[in-house]
């Protein structure tokens, strides 16, 4: 069976006119480990490209979230794809302090659900203490 794609456009970019926020997954460049995922709008994407490091927009602030602005823990932009239907960002960053994750994890998907029992484990350690980092109790 022969296999043909004809595409009447080029897409250029990811597409905003879809909506205003595109998921990104935020991947370790290095080991491959998936580190987060998080959004961005045109301003966010705009800086990350500009800067070369990642930029995304927080929901729960609405605003532009300079990620590790508060932790130290920065993502230099390593490489960005988007998917075929141009409504989700891949970046591929270095990620500056070992951990992605506001918890003090390196990735935010540290909780693994074991589907037979369904227990709950965490994997990896803390690589720093969140309340001494932002000052929460």
């Amino acid at each position: 069976m022969e296999f043909s794609y004809s595409s009447e456009y080029t897409v250029n970019g990811p597409d905003f006119n879809k909506s205003d926020l595109i998921p990104v997954i935020a991947q370790d460049e290095q080991s491959g480990t998936v580190l987060m995922l998080a959004y961005m709008n045109r301003e966010a994407y705009e800086e990350t490209l500009k800067t070369n490091r990642v930029c995304y927009y927080s929901r729960s602030r609405q605003k532009l979230w300079r990620k590790g602005e508060e932790s130290g823990n920065v993502q230099e932009l390593k490489s960005l794809y988007f998917d075929c239907d141009a409504d989700t960002l891949l970046v591929k960053v270095n990620q500056i302090g070992g951990a992605a994750c506001h918890e003090g994890y390196e990735s935010c998907f540290f909780r693994k659900v074991d589907p037979a029992t369904k227990d709950v484990s965490v994997e990896g350690e803390r690589v720093f203490d969140p309340n001494e980092v932002y000052g929460k109790k």
